[in-house]
């Protein structure tokens, strides 16, 4: 089984869910590292 981008994504908002619940203030922190790893993904930077 392979495992790719669209595979992840779940379980990633599933973890960051869970994070976001216990920790408020990594909220910031979250949405700030997808951010920047879509938009790396959107310009092929990452592969």
């Amino acid at each position: 089984m392979t495992v790719g981008i669209a595979n992840l994504q779940p379980v990633v908002a599933l973890v960051a869910g869970i994070l976001i619940l216990f920790v408020p203030r990594l909220l910031n922190y979250i949405v700030a590292i997808y951010l920047i790893v879509i938009g790396l993904i959107g310009l092929n930077i990452i592969h």
